[in-house]
């Protein structure tokens, strides 16, 4: 066994568990404030800081976001001055809701396409390689094997291109839900962790019927080990102490993210890297 992969058997179906999952939460994203897409048709541009800052000027670039959900992220990036986007993901509900915002926005897919694949299939997506393949916020958690992950992702990236990932933090999910103070759960644990949960991040209170997922933890050296495997270079691994979401409950909002009070010890919520290809 390697570490980047799950130390235990897969639960029998859990792709079509997290695939069923996520198509019924589509609509619910679509529609809701948390992604406020009437705000985003507007003001297409929804990354953080400091992703702009880090992945730089992407101007005439190609760029593939593996994991794009409903494309807001995706989109940003062509707003941004990428000369071609194109957004995977395993939903093909989600995948049309991209297709149509993007429509919306007046893009073809000449210059924001999406598909509909698995994040392991690199045959999915329609170039061999691209400048920049883009890994957002809440996506690796999903995958049970992160060394396979790492192969696809990093065969994609053109020479001279990059990986650009940031995902939240692991040390966050050993830590108590409320105050963020006390270690409750094991930081090395790979067993699939289940779970059959109602509603959704983006509006809690929503009235769902597939509620079981399956999730897996990585650890930061889990991370990094495997994307080193490829022979990618890392160029930097960044920490961030804000977060996207009240992940805990004693968390303020100040300057647009998600803290501990100005009192708490400060852990990091959000990680970042850099791999380049020669």
């Amino acid at each position: 066994m390697s570490a980047q992969t799950a130390s235990a058997p897969l639960p029998e179906g859990w792709r079509e568990d997290n695939r069923a999952m996520w198509d019924e939460r589509v609509p619910v994203h679509v529609a809701g404030k948390y992604y406020d897409l009437a705000g985003f048709r507007a003001r297409p541009d929804v990354l953080r800081d400091f992703e702009t800052a880090e992945v730089g000027d992407v101007t005439g670039k190609t760029l593939l976001h593996l994991q794009c959900h409903i494309g807001t992220d995706t989109l940003s990036w062509a707003h941004r001055g990428a000369a071609r986007v194109v957004g995977l993901d395993f939903s093909a509900p989600a995948v049309e809701a991209a297709r149509a915002l993007a429509a919306g926005l007046g893009h073809g897919p000449e210059r924001a396409a999406f598909v509909t694949g698995d994040v392991y299939e690199a045959a999915a997506v329609p170039e061999p390689s691209y400048d920049i393949v883009y890994t957002g916020l809440g996506a690796l958690c999903w995958l049970p094997d992160l060394r396979r992950w790492a192969e696809t992702a990093a065969a994609l990236v053109a020479p001279g291109g990059f990986l650009y990932l940031a995902e939240f933090h692991p040390v966050t999910e050993m830590l108590d839900d409320t105050t963020g103070t006390r270690i409750v759960r094991d930081y090395f644990s790979r067993d699939a962790q289940v779970y059959d949960l109602p509603g959704t991040y983006a509006d809690p209170d929503a009235v769902t019927v597939h509620n079981r997922s399956v999730e897996w933890q990585h650890t930061l050296g889990d991370v990094v080990s495997a994307l080193a495997a490829t022979g990618l270079r890392i160029e930097f691994l960044h920490e961030h102490d804000v977060s996207l979401f009240p992940r805990f409950e004693n968390f303020e909002i100040r300057d647009g993210y998600h803290r501990f009070p100005a009192d708490h010890p400060r852990v990091p919520l959000i990680y970042s890297l850099k791999a380049t290809k020669g």
